[in-house]
């Protein structure tokens, strides 16, 4: 990979004997060389196949998984030694990286003194860590209630805006995720997280405002370093794209929902869907036509929040607006099972007009993670100051592989929540078929690269890495995927 380490394409991975000097910082190599003890290969799916529920092989990655054993920091390791630059971070999740010694250090601190009690009880992680979270949101969104996943905050947000308003439907984007409990799957809007069972009715779709993909967009529409391709007309301070994707959601409100409605979701940028954004000033709109139907207007900040999007530490925060609740996990607690629910006081009273437990919620362990996540992110690594630049650095340089391949549509992103979308061609913006996406993906696994999928129709490579990436990782990536989009070419 240029200016960064040779790269051996038989074994797919850098020299070995260059790696001390360029990844110091972060590498434990004797990881790459240790001899690996326990559970073999062949036991261990054995096992999968026998005692390990179907779906989780119907979603595994890759034709030949990679069985991993040990992670340091933007580095995973197999079982057989080989190192990987992980680009996905286990969705978004893994924000600090792999085991952060401090992190760490924290949760062992925690475990020999106290594992687990429940909010029934009052106990100070529980109270430390909501202050220290509240004093990162604006007012009035002070009031926290703490869960295991991004699921359960969403279900639970569902839950608060029907209560508090005393309405009933709720409105999302097409192409949306935001769960898999049966009240959530109803908000989300892709088939194949769909079963044909009864799930949460109320729940309605409006059009994307998809500036690349969907009927209308410009080269001047997102928040984002990279444009779009499509060309543009509007005069400065307009924005046709936005005032035809508003008239979708007007169509909306007049056909499908009743008079009054419950409350709108909307991730800042579509993580499931491909990375997503929307027109600037969309959601300033959106919200006012949600609040004047009587509902809330709720962000959905699992995979932006927590200075992932670089310029702001919430993704709500780069369109000037201000929900009435926020839902978020992944990054919350750097794989460790935690979500939250933040709101106003107001929705909050409404919602305690009966019980609502979670025995989970609040463990004291948990907190313990958080609070040092966010200790790690704002005051010791600035990690949220290297998403914006690294970032920024990443999506320029990708937008030049884009403009030298024709597979390539559009790169989109802002911070390290990063979409790469594929086409047959960018005239037609069809998308690329899944199995030339798998050849893609495959091959850049075997190169020593991580990277994710997702897109209505699987299209769009995601990369949504630790937070803690440097430029020459990224310097790796760009070979590789480079590389890799040549050689599929080349077999065609």
């Amino acid at each position: 990979a240029q200016g960064v380490c040779s790269l051996n394409y038989e074994t797919g991975l850098p020299d070995l004997q260059q790696l001390s000097t360029h990844f110091a910082h972060s590498c434990l190599l004797s990881c790459v060389f240790m001899s690996i003890q326990g559970m073999s290969k062949e036991h261990i799916m054995e096992i999968r196949s026998k005692n390990i529920n179907p779906m989780t092989s119907k979603i595994t990655y890759y034709k030949k998984p990679v069985f991993i054993h040990q992670g340091h920091m933007q580095w995973l390791w197999d079982m057989d030694g080989r190192r990987y630059l992980d680009l996905f971070a286990g969705v978004a999740t893994v924000a600090v990286g792999h085991c952060h010694p401090k992190v760490t250090a924290a949760v062992e601190k925690q475990l020999k003194k106290l594992w687990h009690t429940t909010n029934i009880y009052v106990n100070a992680p529980l109270h430390e860590y909501c202050e220290k979270l509240a004093s990162h949101l604006p007012d009035p969104l002070k009031v926290i209630y703490l869960t295991n996943s991004g699921s359960e905050a969403n279900d639970l947000a569902m839950l608060m805006a029907r209560i508090h308003t005393g309405n009933y439907d709720i409105i999302t984007f097409r192409g949306s995720y935001h769960g898999g409990s049966q009240q959530t799957m109803g908000l989300t809007s892709q088939s194949s997280y769909k079963y044909p069972i009864a799930t949460s009715s109320g729940c309605t779709h409006t059009m994307c405002p998809d500036v690349f993909r969907g009927p209308w967009g410009g080269s001047h529409c997102r928040d984002s370093p990279v444009q779009t391709i499509r060309q543009c007309s509007c005069a400065q301070g307009q924005c046709m794209a936005n005032e035809q994707y508003i008239g979708q959601l007007k169509e909306t409100f007049a056909a499908s929902v009743p008079s009054r409605v419950a409350g709108f979701f909307g991730e800042p940028i579509q993580g499931m869907g491909g990375a997503v954004q929307y027109p600037k000033n969309y959601f300033k709109e959106a919200y006012k036509l949600v609040r004047e139907k009587g509902g809330v207007c709720i962000a959905d900040e699992v995979q932006t929040g927590f200075g992932r999007t670089g310029t702001h530490f919430w993704g709500f925060q780069g369109y000037g607006i201000l929900p009435d609740i926020v839902t978020m996990a992944k990054g919350i607690g750097n794989g460790f099972p935690m979500a939250a629910v933040v709101t106003t006081p107001e929705i909050a009273a409404s919602f305690a007009k009966a019980y609502h437990f979670n025995t989970f919620g609040g463990n004291s362990v948990a907190c313990a993670v958080g609070s040092a996540v966010l200790d790690v992110r704002i005051k010791e690594d600035g990690l949220q100051q290297n998403c914006h630049h690294v970032g920024t650095y990443l999506m320029t340089e990708l937008a030049k592989l884009r403009d030298k391949h024709k597979i390539i549509g559009d790169v989109r992103g802002k911070g390290l929540q990063i979409g790469v979308e594929m086409v047959k061609d960018k005239t037609s913006r069809e998308p690329l078929c899944p199995q030339a996406m798998m050849e893609i993906f495959e091959d850049v696994k075997d190169m020593g690269v991580l990277i994710g999928k997702g897109g209505l129709y699987g299209q769009t490579f995601r990369i949504q890495p630790p937070m803690c990436i440097t430029t020459a990782d990224v310097d790796f990536f760009l070979a590789v995927f480079d590389k890799a989009i040549h050689n599929y070419m080349d077999r065609q």
